[in-house]
């Protein structure tokens, strides 16, 4: 099979044929028959219940649960105890993937592995005080909106076709949020970020938005976005034909950098009139080694300040636009999933 990339003709990859049969199938993934039809919903039942909303098999037929029969669906399968889809979470020392502090594997209904999730990530967003005048002002790592609706997204949006896990990564600096399937069909990445939602996993949307997990639908990405209104650095997204993640930036560890040098706010003070800097222009305003104008600049790239552009002896600086989400492409992820290969 051949399809068209360009001006080109290239034989499909197998992820690309897999993809268009599914597109062409015409039948989702939640409302086909599972293959486990001796599952129970304990987990499911005490979340209904907590709502004070029945759970028995009108409703969950009403639901999609099961359909007309009384044939239990993966929708069905995806909440009950025996979901066989899990939450791998790892805790990294420093801002690499080489030393595990921390992991952890989230089992069972989805209900309870989005319960489990958070309260791990929870216990890792810490608390960190500051004074300002008379007053202690407690800021967490993390602002906990941000955390929850990336969450619900890497559950609610992604692929379960794919048995893949998904990942969770917690940073010095940083968490990672990846899930399995790139963007639904026929939405864009800024069709989202307008809050138009297209629901991979329509009755599982539904779902959460009855139990009160959802407000509604496509609000999640703007409210991750007006969580960090305020801060230097700003979620970043990247998106692939067969991912999606989610990367929230740690504030207090921003705060902790923002403050400049002498050296760096000098070196900002070159932008005046000017589009951008090279490193020469560095060693000559502040007569200092090669070597020392390269640290420099690293610290104010680290700072969020300033960001390259090419490569080598062409390297440019410009300034880094702090009102605008930076979106990349595109994500690296599945070489790591928390098992033994490191």
């Amino acid at each position: 099979m051949y399809v068209r990339q360009g001006a080109s003709t290239v034989p499909a990859t197998e992820t690309a044929i897999l993809q268009m049969i599914k597109d062409t199938d015409g039948e989702k993934y939640e409302d086909v028959r599972s293959l486990n039809q001796d599952i129970i919903f304990t987990e499911a039942e005490k979340a209904f219940l907590e709502q004070n909303i029945q759970f028995g098999l009108t409703q969950q037929k009403t639901l999609g649960l099961m359909n007309a029969n009384g044939i239990y669906t993966n929708l069905g399968l995806l909440l009950s105890d025996q979901c066989v889809h899990t939450i791998k979470l790892a805790v990294f020392e420093g801002t690499e993937k080489i030393i595990f502090k921390d992991r952890r594997e989230f089992t069972g209904s989805l209900l309870k592995q989005l319960h489990d999730a958070y309260e791990f990530i929870d216990r890792h967003n810490r608390n960190r005080s500051e004074i300002e005048g008379l007053h202690r002002i407690d800021k967490r790592d993390y602002p906990t909106e941000a955390v929850r609706e990336a969450l619900l997204n890497a559950l609610v949006h992604r692929d379960y076709s794919f048995s893949d896990s998904t990942l969770i990564s917690i940073f010095d600096d940083r968490i990672e949020f990846v899930s399995i399937g790139g963007l639904a069909r026929g939405i864009t990445f800024n069709d989202i970020m307008l809050g138009v939602s297209v629901a991979r996993n329509k009755n599982l949307a539904n779902v959460f938005y009855r139990l009160t997990l959802i407000e509604a639908y496509g609000t999640g990405m703007p409210k991750i976005m007006r969580s960090y209104e305020k801060i230097v650095l700003k979620p970043n997204v990247e998106v692939t034909d067969n991912a999606f993640k989610i990367t929230l930036p740690n504030i207090n560890e921003i705060s902790d950098k923002a403050q400049l040098s002498d050296n760096e706010r000098a070196v900002m003070a070159l932008f005046e009139g000017r589009d951008f800097i090279v490193r020469k222009d560095v060693e000559a305003a502040l007569s200092v080694s090669q070597p020392m104008a390269v640290r420099i600049l690293k610290g104010l790239v680290d700072k969020g300040e300033i960001r390259p552009v090419g490569g080598g002896k062409n390297t440019r600086y410009v300034k880094t636009d702090k009102n605008t989400l930076r979106v990349n492409s595109p994500v690296s992820e599945r070489s790591n999933g928390y098992g033994d290969n490191r």
